[in-house]
C-alpha cells in the first residue's frame, strides 16, 4: 500500500495540483488532512480525501474520515478538535475507537510520526506554511510483508532524509 497524505494547504491549489499530478494512480489514495481553504467542489482537491480543519469554511468537508484501503483502517482528521497540539492522547483514543493502523493528521503545521502500540500517529507539516523551521512537507507512507516506510519530502519532491523513517512489519 502507498499513501500521500498531505495537510494544510491554505489556499495553495498550485501545490495540491502538482501533488496530484505527480502521485494519482500511482498511490492508493491521496489524503488531505484538512485547511484546504477551498470549497468541496474545487478542481484542486478531486481525487483527494478530505477532512475539514479550523479554516475550512465549507460545510460539506467532513470533520473526520475512517477509511478502509487494503483492509487498513484509516482514521484522519485535522487534529484541532482532538488537541493535538498538546498530546496525541485524545486521537489516540479515537484511533483505538475505529482500530485505526494509520493516523494522519494536520493543525500544527509541525511534520512528524510515531508509532504508539501498532498505530502509525503521522503529521505530514504544512505544504504552504510550515512551522518550526521546517520545509514546506507532505508524506508518503509505504507498507508492504517487511513493514512500513514514512518519507516526508519537500515541495520540490525531494526526500528530507533525515526523517524518512522504517517501522518493522
Amino acid at each position: 500500500m502507498k499513501l500521500l497524505v498531505v495537510s494544510d494547504s491554505h489556499g495553495d491549489r498550485t501545490a495540491l495540483e502538482e501533488l496530484k499530478g505527480k502521485y494519482l494512480n500511482k498511490v492508493d489514495a491521496m489524503i488531505h488532512c484538512g485547511d484546504s481553504e477551498l470549497t468541496a467542489d474545487d478542481p484542486a482537491i478531486d481525487g483527494y480525501s478530505i477532512v475539514a480543519g479550523n479554516c475550512d469554511m465549507d460545510s460539506r468537508f467532513p470533520e473526520k474520515l475512517i477509511l478502509e484501503i487494503k483492509g487498513v483502517n484509516i482514521f484522519v482528521a485535522h487534529g484541532h478538535l482532538h488537541q493535538i497540539k498538546s498530546s496525541l492522547l485524545p486521537i489516540s483514543y479515537k484511533a483505538k475507537e475505529y482500530d485505526a493502523k494509520f493516523v494522519f493528521f494536520g493543525h500544527s503545521h509541525l511534520l512528524g510520526a510515531e508509532m504508539i502500540d501498532g498505530t502509525l500517529f503521522l503529521n505530514p507539516g504544512s505544504i504552504s506554511y510550515p512551522r518550526g523551521g521546517n520545509e514546506r512537507s507532505y508524506a508518503i507512507i509505504e507498507e508492504n510483508k517487511t513493514g512500513m516506510t514514512v518519507k516526508f519530502l519537500n515541495e520540490n519532491h525531494h526526500e528530507i532524509s533525515q526523517l524518512t523513517r522504517t517501522f518493522a512489519g
